[in-house]
């Protein structure tokens, strides 16, 4: 790991011969923290001081902003190396993130097979297990021995991204079998690869999504899995690196969704405008949606200049309610973005948040009476009834939509976490304000008060 007292010595070289031992010594990873920290004018002289193959290494860890700085800066040369030595699957992400006319030319420098492995990624649809694949894995043909295998490894799969496993194909290219290195390295060379391979073979296929990849890998412990196309020929495979990354953005994507973030990809130390752009049209959404939870609010402005206490007491009833929903939202999205459940399981779930709630409500109901009871006059403590009554309606009815609306997304193939905390509680509010105001209406009817 980069520390703090190596980035102060790296700042304080001068020679520059020095500086290139130091992070040429370094790890890829680190060195890419420390090019991404440096102000954007050292960044292409830090990373022209790198050897050529710690280079590559360490543009694929580079924020995409900064790879299309450098390969802008850089010559037309030096760019087309880099590129051409990069793994086809960091090479479609990278291509991902820069203008067409930048993409253009770079593949048309690429040598062919290069060229033709990058447009075979891009050419899935994004957020596909096909577009994170990478088409550098061992492939066996079945037929082969152990010895054999073993020397067609040696000598042609020295660059594979992965050797772990290696996959048996027939003439048809079609996957039917899996072996690991393990398996071929402790089994006598004239040993068939049919018969120590396993024909139980975990595969995703190229339009599967990205998260239900991660989730066989997971579920499997593998380290790699096979990608092959409608005819189960195949084509690639995912590693273990790029799903970590997978579900590393699938859980961000999530939480930054049920804030509020438009596309919830917003990065920490992302630029103003970005965050502005990010958060701007969420904010004012709700600013819309508390129209109409207020618009509730105001048919009854004499009703609270009656009973000035429900002042007091509706900020209570909105925000637990709406703290609720958010607990049941976030635990139902963590379920389904996990593959813990599924919607085939809504009922499972809203029976155990009903019956959670139905404790929940009544000591939340319960908490707001006796406050209501301390903060009211004497002619006003009625109110506590009525209070801890519609506490206890909310938190159940915040419970079930916190459970429902994702379950019912997800039913419709949409993303769960579209419903978001501000949505909800918003509505909430709504519902919320409007029961408790037509209930204080009518008690003061009954009351006889004016």
């Amino acid at each position: 790991m980069l520390t703090q007292e190596k980035r102060d010595v790296l700042s304080e070289l001068f020679d520059l011969n020095q500086v290139k031992s130091e992070l040429n010594q370094l790890q890829a990873v680190d060195v890419g923290e420390y090019i991404a920290d440096l102000a954007p004018e050292r960044r292409a002289i830090a990373f022209r001081l790198l050897q050529k193959d710690k280079a590559t290494d360490v543009f694929e860890y580079l924020p995409p902003e900064i790879q299309e700085e450098l390969v802008t800066s850089l010559q037309t040369a030096d760019v087309r190396q880099l590129v051409e030595s990069m793994r086809p699957d960091d090479r479609a992400e990278l291509f991902d993130e820069l203008p067409a006319r930048i993409v253009k030319r770079l593949l048309q420098q690429l040598s062919s097979s290069e060229r033709e492995a990058t447009a075979t990624i891009l050419g899935y649809p994004e957020g596909t297990t096909g577009r994170i694949m990478t088409t550098e894995y061992v492939q066996l043909r079945q037929g082969l021995t152990v010895g054999e295998a073993l020397e067609k490894i040696r000598r042609s799969d020295e660059d594979k991204e992965t050797i772990y496993y290696a996959y048996v194909i027939d003439d048809s290219r079609k996957l039917v079998r899996v072996v690991s290195l393990r398996q071929l390295l402790f089994s006598i060379p004239d040993a068939q690869i049919r018969d120590i391979a396993s024909e139980r073979v975990i595969k995703a296929y190229t339009e599967m999504p990205q998260e239900e990849a991660a989730r066989l890998m997971q579920r499997y412990d593998l380290l790699a899995i096979p990608v092959v196309d409608r005819e189960d020929r195949l084509v690639g495979i995912v590693t273990i690196d790029d799903m970590v990354d997978v579900l590393e953005e699938e859980a961000t994507e999530d939480i930054q969704k049920l804030a509020g973030v438009s596309g919830g990809d917003e990065a920490a130390l992302s630029s103003p405008r970005t965050t502005i752009r990010k958060r701007l049209p969420w904010l004012l959404g709700n600013v819309v949606l508390y129209v109409g939870a207020a618009s509730a609010i105001a048919p009854f402005q004499s009703v609270i200049s009656l009973v000035p206490v429900l002042a007091v007491v509706m900020p209570i009833l909105s925000n637990t309610s709406g703290n609720v929903a958010i607990q049941a939202l976030s635990v139902t999205v963590r379920g389904l973005g996990v593959g813990e459940v599924t919607h085939a399981d809504t009922f499972k779930i809203l029976r155990k948040e009903i019956l959670a709630g139905l404790g929940t409500s009544l000591a939340l109901g319960l908490a707001l009476a006796i406050l209501s009871l301390i903060w009211a006059t004497p002619s006003e403590q009625w109110v506590a009834i009525v209070a801890g009554s519609v506490m206890m309606i909310n938190v159940l009815v915040a419970a079930s939509l916190g459970t429902l609306l994702p379950m019912g997304l997800k039913r419709m193939n949409l993303d769960p976490a579209l419903i978001s905390g501000p949505l909800l509680t918003t509505t909430l509010d709504a519902i919320g304000f409007l029961t408790f105001l037509s209930l204080i209406s009518v008690a003061l009817q009954i009351f006889g008060k004016p």
